[in-house]
Parts: structure tokens; sequence; C-alpha cells
């Protein structure tokens, strides 16, 4: 042992002892963490933001406890104050986290209430004491993995990190365990993704490497920060089963924050709920869901799609059955094909591989109406989309757009300059919140520059319209002076719905426009679609993992399997009486919000060969 890594250890075991609590009785024996009266505030210019106000929880031994609340309401910060990796301007300013090893960790031999219980919150946030906590004992797999791993390293060596540094193991003996762990967790032919960038891997295998990453060192508490909520419903279904799994098999503990309560029906076995950074609720799961005691979580319950319809216009409704709407748009065994290098020798292109993205897709999209899109990721549902929109392309096929003139137009073979009278009546609300909002520009430039670009407004005329659209879409009207960093990321997405709006357009391309939102406000958000959709005629091609919100709003459904449209129809026969095995397999792993229903539905598992096309 080097010289360096034994003082590192000398000074976190220094620090933790400094950090002991000696109370008698600190924390109950059950409990493996609990939270006394946390206060996490953001220093900002404009002022003091409570993010974590005065909360007190217990997470009990063993079990799974659920943190829900709408965004912004201090989720993730509590979570990030446990093991003290809050973002900078902010830092805990009160209270305690207190922490008591597992049965695997020294002191193991004493009996729970004798163990040592350490103060998280008293250790040095860049000290050796809480670095030899996070990763070993606490393990946090965050929500974005993208941006959570690094780029440039492979993700064999950013796990076997880890065990470098927690338990000194060998490389061989790293990478054996690595290895083990990346199979454990479901990713095929893990020897080579030892040696994959996180580039090269799907959204689905980049969080599964993320909790292989919090699982390597056997941690006793793991903290899951939105894990699924970018994920399709077949793949949230693994994950969620492979958490269960694991916690079993490692007797864990696990705290899961998502705003998915369909999820925390499936897997809580207590709920806390939070808003505007304190904890407003907090019991088993059955009773919050069953027997709410606080009005947010009742709110938060009764904005569930399951228990909500958007209004219908029955007579427009009746009217359109009698006589069915012409379409918006036409799309014509439509084709989208990329090439990739499959590998490379001395530098140079060994062979390409032809993907076939969209494959002889058909669709009608009627005027007026909302087309759901479904699928698994990498089915090619967003890249229908942006061929619809003109981002891409197509390789082959047609894209049949009937203008208000009532003349079809081609947009498949418009050139750049011919396709601009038409990017204004063809918008786009993209998937991602974070990326899809440039970081220099404020929420009026963002907003405005369809305005501007178009020649549509400038001036004080541009920027009414601006605020009222933010107003519309539930921001205030002073928010328009700020930069995107300053919002949460449902607050980010209502920026982005706004931005596509702002032109009225004729068609909205809505690619999965409110996964990142939370249930009150996804509620707030379809019904402002559906509003602005009766008020200004606007039609939705609307692209979602979501099933549950898709069965609610759309008129059609089409669903989607490795770029082929494997079924089509009304959202009512759809989802009543699915026809292709792949369609019964994704509605079999939607979560039910009902933690009384856990376990009764079986999973539908589809296997190619087995479908009835």
């Amino acid at each position: 042992m080097s010289w360096r890594r034994r003082n590192l250890e000398r000074d976190a075991a220094r620090e933790i002892a400094a950090a002991t609590v000696d109370d008698d009785r600190p924390m109950d024996p059950g409990s493996i963490l609990e939270l006394q009266n946390l206060c996490t505030t953001f220093h900002t210019d404009e002022g003091a933001v409570k993010a974590v106000d005065d909360v007190s929880l217990r997470i009990r031994r063993g079990s799974t406890t659920c943190i829900v609340g709408e965004s912004g309401s201090g989720k993730s910060a509590t979570a990030r104050s446990i093991i003290q990796v809050v973002d900078h301007p902010g830092r805990v300013d009160a209270g305690r986290v207190l922490y008591r090893p597992a049965a695997d960790r020294p002191a193991a031999d004493r009996p729970a209430a004798d163990r040592p219980v350490v103060d998280l919150a008293a250790l040095d946030a860049t000290g050796p004491g809480i670095r030899s906590i996070r990763g070993r004992e606490i393990g946090l797999v965050f929500q974005e993995p993208m941006s959570s791993l690094s780029p440039v390293h492979t993700i064999g060596d950013q796990i076997g990190e880890l065990l470098e540094l927690h338990e000194r193991l060998a490389p061989a003996a790293a990478r054996e365990r690595v290895i083990d762990d990346l199979r454990r967790v479901g990713i095929p032919r893990p020897e080579e993704r030892f040696g994959a960038y996180t580039f090269q891997l799907s959204g689905g295998m980049r969080q599964r490497a993320m909790i292989a990453m919090a699982l390597v060192c056997r941690p006793s508490l793991l903290i899951a920060d939105e894990p699924t909520t970018a994920l399709d419903v077949t793949t949230q279904a693994q994950i969620l089963d492979l958490l269960a799994e694991l916690k079993e098999s490692l007797g864990m503990t696990l705290m899961f924050i998502t705003h998915d309560l369909g999820v925390v029906a499936e897997i809580a076995d207590d709920v806390v709920v939070m808003r505007h950074g304190k904890v407003v609720e907090h019991g088993p799961v059955d009773q919050i869901f069953h027997d709410p005691r606080h009005e947010y979580t009742r709110e938060l319950l009764a904005a569930l799609p399951q228990r909500t319809t958007l209004a219908v216009d029955e007579p427009a409704q009746a009217a359109a059955a009698e006589q069915p709407a012409r379409p918006l748009l036409r799309i014509e065994d439509l084709e989208m094909t990329f090439e990739a290098a499959a590998g490379t020798m001395f530098g140079r292109r060994r062979r390409t591989e032809r993907v076939n993205a969209v494959d002889k897709v058909t669709l009608d999209i009627p005027e007026g109406s909302t087309v759901g899109l479904v699928g698994e990721s990498g089915c090619g549902k967003t890249t229908l989309g942006r061929c619809v929109l003109r981002a891409y392309r197509p390789t082959a096929g047609r894209l049949l757009y009937t203008g208000a003139d009532g003349r079809e137009t081609d947009l498949a073979r418009l050139s750049e300059k011919e396709l601009l009278p038409f990017r204004r009546q063809i918008r786009m609300v993209f998937q991602d919140p974070y990326g899809s909002l440039n970081p220099r520009m404020t929420v009026r430039q963002v907003v405005g520059e369809p305005l501007r670009v178009a020649g549509l407004a400038s001036g004080s005329e541009l920027d009414g319209r601006v605020e009222e659209m933010l107003e519309r879409v539930g921001l205030k009207r002073s928010m328009a002076g700020r930069y995107p960093h300053a919002f949460s990321g449902g607050e980010r997405q209502r920026i982005g719905i706004a931005r596509a709006l702002i032109t009225e357009p004729r068609l909205v391309v809505a690619d999965e426009a409110v996964s990142a939102l939370d249930v009150s406000v996804r509620t707030q958000i379809l019904e402002l679609l559906a509003e602005l959709q009766g008020d200004l005629g606007l039609t939705y091609l609307f692209i979602s993992h979501d099933l549950s919100v898709v069965e609610r709003i759309c008129d059609q459904v089409a669903v989607m399997y490795f770029g082929v449209m494997v079924e089509h129809g009304p959202a009512e026969q759809v989802f009543a009486d699915p026809r292709h095995g792949y369609t019964r397999a994704l509605l079999s792993a939607v979560p039910v919000a009902d933690p009384r229903q856990r376990g009764t539905r079986s999973r539908v598992d589809y296997e190619p060969e087995d479908s009835a096309a």
C-alpha cells in the first residue's frame, strides 16, 4: 500500500470518527438512514433559495422508500445532500444525516443499536471521509447517464476505478468483477461492452451501466434518482425487475426518486411526498394511495392519467366519425437508412453496415387529430418524427403534406430553400429539455427566435408574443429574461413547448414532450395542448413511451418495432384488443398506479417468430 493511500485512509478514519454521534439513541435501530431537520440552501445573486427545508425522514433497513413530488420539490437535492454532492452554489446549512453501517461493514459483530452512527452532514464535502462512503457504502444512480458518465473513458474503466479506489483489487480481478456485474444487470456480451464508450450504448444500456457502477462495491444503500424516466415501458419494467432482484440478492436498502406514481405503486414499501423543499406526507404505500392525508398528495393522485380523461368535443367527434378528416400528412412507404462503420483497421474503415431505422412505413395523420406513435427505444419513432420535420431527408418514400389552400406537396423531395415556408407550419417539441435549449440565450431569445427568423415579429411585438406564450404554458412573464440553467427540467420542457407553438403551426411533432414532467404538470401541459388544438386546429404526431398518456389523448395509435409499423388503429381498439404480439407485450409492461394490484398481472414476452402480424 502506498504512503498516499495510507494517509487517505487514516484521514478518512479520523473524519468519520469525529462525525460519529454520541447520543444514547441517535436513531431507530431498524433504520439505515435518518434525516433530522435537514436544510440545503442555494445562495444565488437573487438571494437564498431553500431547496431542502427542514426535512426529517427515516429509511428502514431493507425497505424500498420512494420520494415523489413535482419538479423543483427538492427530491434530487435531498438525495444529493445525503452524500454531499450538491451542485454549487448549494450547500447543507443545517440538520443531520445519520447513517448506520450495515452488517458487512466494520463493527458488524455489534447489535444494530450499538453500531456507531455517523452524521454524514458533519463530514467535509470534499474530504476523504465522505469519499470513502460514496460508492462503497452508499451508491447513487444519477438521473441522466449520458451526462453522468465520462465520454472519454470506457465503461469498464469507469466502473473498475471504484474497485481500485475502495477495494484495491488488481486490474485482472477488477475486470472480472466488472464483467460479472455488467452481465448481472442484463448487458449482452459484457466482455465487448467493457471496452465500449458511453456514446456506443443505447439509453437503456447506459442506465444499466450506471446501475452496475453503483452496485459494484455492494453498497448497503442505493439511491436511484429518476433511473427510469427516459426509458420505454419494457426497458423500465426490466430495470425495475433488476433492481428488485439485486435488492433481494444483495440485501440492499433502496431509496427511489421518481415522479411516476405507477412505478411507486409497483415497488414502494414507504412513500415520502415532497413539495417546495418540505415533506408534506410520509407513510406506507397503501395508505398514501388509498387514504392520503395531505391535499397535495390527493392532487398528485387525481392527476394520474388513469384517473382522468381530457375533455372531448362529442359533437365534433361524432361528425368526424361520419365524415373522416382528410390527411394533413400522408406518409407513404417511408424509408430512412443510415450507414455506419462496423470497424476500423489502421485508421481505415473495414466495412459499412446499413441500418433501416424506418422501413416502408405508411401512415395517415388526419387534420385536427392526435396520432400516437409508440414503441421501445431504438424502434425508429424519433427518426420518423425527424423525417416528418425534414430534419432528416428520407432515403425513400413520400411525405404528402396538404396546405391550407388544399394543395398537396411532397416534402421528401423539397430542397432546403423550398422547405422554408413549411418550417413554421410543422414544428417539433424535442425530447431532451436540457440539451435542446441554448444555454447562452435567454428564454425570450429562445422562444422568440422562430418569430425573428421567419420575420413574423420584432421589437416590442415579439417580446409581447413571447411573454403571452410563456404565460399560456404556465410560466411567468418575468421569467423571459432568465437563462435555461435557472429552470427545473419540467420548466425547461415548457419553454420548449412555447418555442414550438410560438409560430402557431398546423402540425406539431411532440417527441416525448411530457416524459420529463411530473404528473400534475404533465396533466396541465396535456390540457394546454388539447386547448390549443381546439383553438388553433392543431394536428399532433405524439411520440411517447408513456402508454397511459397515449391512451387518454390520442385518436389513433401506431406501434413500431425495429423500424416497422406492426399495428395501427383507433386508440380504443389498440388498447382494448391489441392484435400484434409486440403490442400485447408493451401493454403488459405498463405499471398500474395501485399497490393493491401489484403482482396481479402477468408479463407478456414478445418473440418475433410468435407474432400474429
